[in-house]
């Protein structure tokens, strides 16, 4: 159900409300470009720093937007359980396809702990559940016993892998298998990914160049020589782009990088901050050279 360029979906602000009309501009020009899947109120929408109503019109928009033309991931974490059940029940409401959700940051649970966060997840909804694992972030690492465990239950589906690490990919598909779910959360790693069975991305270098990102995530998981070559071809276009937009904190480099393209503003909310002149210089640097600016 979920592979391919799936776009980890910046927010809009202006005046420090929600920018809806560049948000559905925002929308829109993926659905132009290709992008295989959206994902609304994730960390790179700067979910921490929304409101639970700004939370759920971003959700909702996207969902409306999209109008069924490809799969709408929800992002519905919290590090509180009850929280994260909520999001979840209102994403499947609105009409979401699956729900992405974070393991639970500074609260460092246990595995047995994490299992039991997910597990009520999946008892209180329909949805289609995507991990996401991103240990640099959260401190906390699942471990694959732990998915194995989770993948037993009836809406467990995948997981979004941020883990950097590729041997966890092969440990992933040797316990559970090809049917569960694999989507890197490292954009410089996508191509390889795949190349070892993953089946997509959930990327932020997907907000800027979504048309790219998607040729690349086509041609990987192609069967002809020539496909793959022009895959690693559009890789190596893309890797000083992706190096660019994690200078600093995500997602302050690509909203900048959104701004030069016209696509928002680059107005981002506390406790980040836009970007020091000489990433703006970096990233100006990296859009060029993939062609995506003069």
């Amino acid at each position: 159900m979920f592979k391919g360029s799936n776009v980890a979906l910046i927010t809009p602000f202006k005046d420090n409300n929600l920018d809806e009309e560049n948000y559905i501009k925002l929308i829109n020009f993926h659905l132009e470009n290709n992008t295989n899947g959206l994902v609304p109120a994730g960390t790179t929408g700067e979910s921490p720093t929304l409101s639970h109503k700004e939370h759920e019109k971003v959700i909702e928009l996207c969902i409306k937007e999209a109008k069924g033309k490809i799969p709408v991931i929800a992002g519905t974490g919290s590090n509180s359980t009850e929280e994260a059940v909520a999001l979840t029940k209102h994403a499947e409401r609105a009409g979401a396809d699956g729900a992405l959700v974070v393991t639970p940051y500074y609260n460092k649970p246990t595995q047995e702990g994490l299992y039991q966060h997910y597990k009520t997840i999946n008892d209180n909804t329909g949805l289609p559940i995507i991990i996401y694992n991103i240990p640099s972030r959260c401190v906390i690492d699942m471990s694959v016993d732990t998915m194995a465990r989770l993948f037993e239950l009836k809406n467990i589906a995948g997981v979004k892998d941020a883990t950097g690490d590729l041997n966890r990919l092969d440990e992933t598909i040797k316990k559970l298998g090809p049917e569960f779910i694999q989507l890197t959360g490292e954009d410089g790693l996508a191509f390889k990914f795949n190349k070892r069975g993953g089946v997509g991305i959930i990327s932020v270098t997907a907000n800027i160049a979504p048309k790219l990102c998607s040729d690349m995530q086509k041609y990987s998981k192609s069967k002809s020589d020539n496909e793959i070559k022009e895959a690693e071809r559009i890789d190596q276009i893309l890797q000083p782009l992706h190096k660019s937009l994690f200078i600093e904190s995500n997602p302050a480099p690509v909203k900048y990088a959104a701004k030069l393209l016209g696509l928002c503003n680059d107005e981002i909310r506390l406790p980040l901050v836009k970007i020091k002149k000489e990433t703006e210089e970096e990233v100006k640097k990296a859009l060029s050279s993939a062609k995506l600016i003069s």
